[in-house]
C-alpha cells in the first residue's frame, strides 16, 4: 500500500520498497476552508455553487480536486440541476422515502437521549451523503451544463458548517 507523506507544498508517494513512486511536485498545494451559514427551514435546499467556485478561484489552484464535506450527519451535499420543479420533486421524494412520523428508536426516550426527534433527518443525510469531490480545471469547478452543488438541510433551522479542501497545482 503506498504511503503518502506531506511536507509544506510538496508531496511524495512511497511504494512498498520505500522508494518514491512519485517525485515531489513543486507547487502542489492544499487549501482548507470551513464555511458557515444559517438555514431557515427544517428541509432546505441551498445552491452553493457560486460560493464554492469563488473559494476555488481565490485558492490560486488552477488544476486539481475540490473536496466538500458537510460537518453534520443531518445535512448533505450533492450535485443536481437547480430547477424549481425538480427541487420540489427532490423534497417530495425524500419525504416519501423517509417518513418523519415513523416509529424511530432514535426519537424514543426509551432508547435514545436525543431530544430533537430527528431520526428522519439522519436517514435522509445518510441516503444523500455528506461528501462530494469535483475536478478543478483552469481555476474553476468542472461542472456539466446543468450541474449545481446543492447543500441539503434536513434538521433546520440550524447553524451549519462545511469543510472545503482544494488540492492541486
Amino acid at each position: 500500500m503506498p504511503k503518502v507523506t506531506a511536507a509544506s507544498s510538496e508531496f511524495t508517494v512511497v511504494n512498498g520498497s520505500g522508494k518514491p513512486a512519485i517525485q515531489p511536485t513543486e507547487g502542489f498545494r492544499i487549501v482548507n476552508r470551513v464555511i458557515d451559514w444559517v438555514t431557515t427551514d427544517r428541509m432546505q435546499l441551498i445552491n452553493i455553487t457560486d460560493r464554492i467556485n469563488d473559494i476555488v478561484k481565490k485558492s490560486g489552484i488552477r488544476d486539481g480536486i475540490v473536496h466538500l464535506q458537510s460537518l453534520h450527519t443531518t445535512a448533505s451535499v450533492f450535485l443536481n440541476e437547480w430547477q424549481d420543479a425538480l427541487l420540489h420533486d427532490v423534497r417530495s421524494y425524500l419525504e416519501s422515502v423517509v417518513n418523519r412520523d415513523e416509529n424511530w428508536r432514535h426519537n424514543d426516550p426509551n432508547y435514545s437521549d436525543c431530544e430533537r426527534k430527528n431520526a428522519d433527518s439522519h436517514m435522509r443525510g445518510m441516503l444523500m451523503g455528506q461528501t462530494l469531490s469535483l475536478q478543478v480545471r483552469n481555476a474553476s469547478l468542472l461542472l456539466g451544463t446543468w450541474q449545481n452543488i446543492i447543500f441539503a438541510e434536513f434538521d433546520g433551522p440550524r447553524s451549519r458548517s462545511m469543510s472545503v479542501q482544494i488540492m492541486g497545482l
